[in-house]
């Protein structure tokens, strides 16, 4: 079989000194070389590099005008870093976004687990195997239709239970274990010991609409499709954090919903917040205080938003605060 022919060639290897040699060339600051050098061996050039990209200039044409990427719209940057771009404060956003991820984590963690044990009591009380019966789902997700995007049939409720036996066969929990040595079912309560969040989410998704009312209204919340979109974005956060990809200034895929009650009345987030980090953090803080009222998660929150390097080319906007001035979240928490 004859070697497929590369199409481009890839840019060459640099040690660390070369690195510290590239950024010092583009512009950016580098207090203490030695410094510079250990951090690029312990995290990595193109890693930290998704850190710097918005300090970097943007292209300009010969006529002074914006440079457009045809594909994607938006501005293309140059490769020279703006002035006074500090490797250090590089290296403390990187820090802010990495602790925050870890908080993201704690409270995610709450909003799973009390999401699984109530959709097990609350299932698992009509029917201990539920989560195998399609009678608690919606019957259009039951069904079979054609996927003309990948060219295939498929059958949404099918497809979960796929996943499904995927987690359990793959489960070393000790309750798991011993029902499948014992060869006695798995009760809905103990079967959800190997549920994921995108499981989770997708449940709740499929269930029919009086399952998952009761669902909500466990949680203090009037609308299913609410609750649906949330667990959606949330298990995308949960993702990036598990994967430890940077969070701070990312965009999510769908605006977030918003209940109409006093608590997000008095937030009054707009398209731009519901589709980063500070609607996130609030949606999620909204459900943290409903699993448990003393949490002081949004303090720790709070404190880590304090140690946020100040930076121009990294707003506090960027993740959907209404203005740079100081710790936004302090005058609403």
């Amino acid at each position: 079989m004859k070697e497929r022919a590369q199409t481009s060639v890839t840019k060459p290897h640099k040690n660390y000194s070369e690195l510290v040699d590239k950024l010092i060339s583009r512009g950016m600051i580098i207090p203490n070389r030695e410094r510079a050098e250990r951090k690029l061996s312990q995290i990595g050039y193109y890693r930290l590099s998704g850190f710097w990209y918005p300090c970097r200039q943007f292209k300009v044409d010969r006529n002074g005008g914006d440079v457009i990427h045809p594909a994607t719209g938006e501005q293309i940057r140059d490769d020279c870093f703006q002035g006074n771009i500090n490797f250090n404060d590089i290296i403390e956003l990187y820090l802010f976004d990495k602790n925050l991820r870890l908080l993201m984590l704690d409270a995610i963690e709450r909003i799973e687990i009390q999401i699984r044990t109530i959709i097990a009591h609350e299932i698992g009380y009509h029917d201990p195997l539920g989560y195998l019966n399609p009678d608690f789902i919606k019957p259009e997700k039951c069904k079979s239709w054609y996927d003309k995007k990948n060219k295939k049939n498929r059958n949404v409720w099918e497809e979960w239970k796929l996943r499904l036996n995927k987690q359990i066969s793959r489960s070393r929990e000790d309750c798991i274990v011993w029902h499948k040595k014992t060869l006695k079912p798995l009760p809905f309560w103990v079967a959800v010991e190997a549920w994921d969040f995108g499981t989770t989410s997708i449940y709740f998704d499929i269930l029919r609409k009086k399952y998952q009312n009761r669902i909500t209204d466990r949680l203090g919340i009037d609308n299913s499709k609410t609750l649906t979109n949330w667990l959606k974005e949330i298990n995308t956060l949960r993702n990036r954090c598990a994967h430890h990809t940077r969070i701070w200034n990312q965009q999510f895929n769908h605006p977030l919903k918003i209940l109409k009650n006093p608590y997000f009345e008095n937030l009054d987030l707009n398209e731009n917040a519901r589709k980063r980090m500070f609607g996130l953090i609030c949606v999620v803080w909204f459900l943290v205080k409903r699993i448990g009222p003393s949490s002081t998660w949004i303090e720790s929150v709070t404190k880590v938003l304090d140690k946020k390097p100040a930076m121009d080319s990294c707003p506090n906007t960027a993740m959907g605060f209404p203005s740079n001035k100081g710790n936004f979240l302090k005058s609403i928490f």
